[in-house]
């Protein structure tokens, strides 16, 4: 940089404000906003009807909202020219100049307007918060997170490359006044190996035929290349999945798996409780002090938790119930865990035969579960563990997210929300360490 020619202060304050075609005049702090006063740096046009060489009609004011500033609102005061036609026999007669970063008539800069819908998409904050800071209402946000927003969830390249897909419901409108229960809504994840997942699409509604239209709406070639799809145990979307895609591996979460198998645990120990005891378990009872280790793998277990629970079963298991169905429990859960998939799929399949002969009820009915997803349940391991956990992870962000809006009451602005926030991928600028690169500029 030559250290004899410096820039004249208004250029510098231009290059703050960064907005092209424009320069600014004057600023100042006024009640702890920053007032820019502007204006274009075009001073010759010719008429847009007959191409006359216009005349200056004078000036006028407009307000708009540009980005905050070092912690401060910023209040652009355009210095607006106004122009007239000097062709007499010419139908337009004045106008005011134009400018793509501010439309007209409008209270937020365009570059205002993106900031505001990645603020609400990317960083998941209320549009009320955004629209408090930026000095504006609801709705003026909102349509700009619309304007800004919806072509990035409608762009096709967004489900490109997807082959392996999640599904699971959540509640997205809880009951209240006028409404009799909540309101359910069916997720799409992208499980695809090797990138991050994402949500695909969020439908009204937890029926398999929600989960079936949506797919039977994506091109041929698109559903051809879908090779694995994990799902909970509910028949809806295993139909759908055998309707619209019949060539797709269909895999059964290991998660809900053992959730099942832990319940029937609990089931037979209550049971027992009840029946030995005659009451439900008490805090001072022997099988209910346990109940909470006997639902964690038993490689989690330390010696003495291991001995609580036998001196608890020996306590209070007397026909060995309690005993069988945690030992149950605890193979197949180790079948998922096994470090040679081959045999993993060998135990699971040994406990297909065991479980449904099991004289304790609660077991049987555990493998007559397993038995009717018996392909759901096997193709686990021949997938290389494809899993639906991801997709219990995307419902924690939808619930934060939910929560965060203190609740919806339009489901294409919380569709909307949800898809800019978990489907899409922004692209920022990663900003450099401050103490990884030399100043470029010397005072």
């Amino acid at each position: 940089m030559d250290h004899g020619t410096h820039d004249r202060p208004h250029d510098l304050t231009a290059q703050l404000l960064g907005l092209d075609g424009f320069v600014v005049l004057t600023a100042a702090e006024v009640g702890g906003e920053l007032e820019v006063l502007v204006e274009t740096t075009q001073t010759v046009t010719g008429c847009r009807r007959c191409g006359v060489l216009a005349a200056a009609h004078g000036r006028r004011e407009h307000l708009v909202r540009d980005i905050p500033s070092a912690g401060r609102p910023v209040l652009l005061v355009w210095s607006k020219r106004l122009w007239r036609c000097a062709e007499p026999l010419c139908p337009v007669r004045t106008w005011s100049e134009t400018h793509p970063q501010v439309r007209a008539r409008a209270t937020l800069t365009e570059r205002a307007r993106q900031w505001a819908a990645r603020r609400v998409g990317q960083h998941a904050e209320t549009v009320t918060a955004v629209a408090k800071d930026l000095g504006v209402g609801w709705g003026t946000v909102m349509r700009a997170v619309w304007e800004y927003g919806a072509p990035l969830i409608a762009d096709p390249d967004r489900l490109a490359g997807v082959s392996a897909l999640g599904v699971d419901e959540h509640v997205w409108q809880h009951a209240g006044p006028g409404r009799r229960g909540p309101s359910f809504a069916t997720g799409i994840v992208d499980l695809s190996p090797g990138r991050s997942p994402r949500l695909l699409d969020v439908m009204p509604g937890r029926t398999g035929s929600v989960y079936r239209e949506w797919i039977e709406q994506q091109t041929q070639a698109w559903r051809d290349q879908i090779a694995v799809a994990a799902l909970d145990p509910f028949r809806g979307y295993a139909t759908a999945l055998r309707l619209a895609l019949p060539r797709a591996t269909r895999v059964l979460d290991a998660f809900h798996v053992v959730k099942l198998g832990n319940q029937v645990v609990d089931e037979v120990r209550r049971r027992v409780q009840q029946d030995t005891l005659g009451h439900r378990g008490h805090a001072g009872d022997p099988l209910y002090r346990v109940r909470r280790l006997l639902r964690r793998g038993i490689e989690h277990l330390t010696a003495d938790q291991l001995a609580r629970i036998d001196t608890a079963l020996q306590a209070g298991d007397p026909d060995w119930e309690v005993t069988i169905a945690w030992h149950l429990a605890q193979q197949l859960r180790a079948a998922y865990h096994h470090p040679d998939p081959a045999q993993g799929r060998r135990n699971a399949q040994r406990l297909l035969h065991v479980l449904p002969s099991c004289p304790i009820r609660e077991v049987a009915r555990l493998g007559r579960t397993l038995t009717a997803w018996q392909g759901e349940y096997l193709a686990y391991f021949d997938t290389d563990g494809a899993s639906n956990g991801p997709t219990e992870a995307m419902n924690l962000l939808i619930e934060k997210q939910r929560r965060i809006g203190h609740g919806y009451r339009n489901f294409a602005n919380y569709r909307l929300r949800l898809l800019l926030h978990c489907g899409i991928t922004w692209h920022t600028p990663p900003t450099p360490k401050i103490r990884s690169r030399s100043p470029r500029l010397v005072a």
